[in-house]
């Protein structure tokens, strides 16, 4: 079931993954054994409803992680441009956010647009995780804000 997905990732020695989600499941767990082989870290950042009616950002360190995967919680969050602009700034340079939502719960082409704003380039609707509609995008280095 996750095979097509976990083809999106290409951990490399000492890579760190943030997966900020309402529960740790299959796919945290997957991912955990991606980064095993090199030496690499998954963080998993719990947010409960409250968190996300109450527009709790999550914490993260600049420049910490290579990859920032939010899973069930980015159409619910209350302020999405807060939690867009500390994934940025998380993110190392040319990594990658991901933002996976239950199907037809995204109108993707704003999503598109709210994150090229949020200066994250090349981003591409996924049909490939049955029952989510998968959003990715690059943050590219010297572009926009260049962190």
């Amino acid at each position: 079931m996750l095979t097509k997905f976990l083809e999106l990732f290409n951990p490399l020695p000492g890579n760190h993954y943030l997966h900020v989600t309402k529960e740790q499941n299959n796919i945290s767990d997957a991912l955990e054994k991606l980064l095993l082989p090199v030496q690499g870290e998954l963080n998993v950042e719990v947010m409960s409803d409250d968190d996300l009616k109450n527009a709790k950002p999550f914490k993260a360190l600049p420049r910490d992680n290579d990859m920032v995967i939010f899973q069930d919680i980015f159409s619910k969050h209350k302020n999405q441009s807060t939690i867009l602009k500390i994934a940025y700034r998380t993110l190392a340079n040319t990594a990658e956010i991901i933002i996976l939502e239950k199907k037809s719960v995204l109108d993707i082409d704003t999503i598109k647009v709210m994150l090229e704003e949020h200066e994250f380039r090349t981003p591409n609707h996924l049909d490939i995780l049955e029952g989510y509609d998968i959003v990715v995008a690059k943050k590219m280095h010297m572009w926009g804000n260049g962190l």
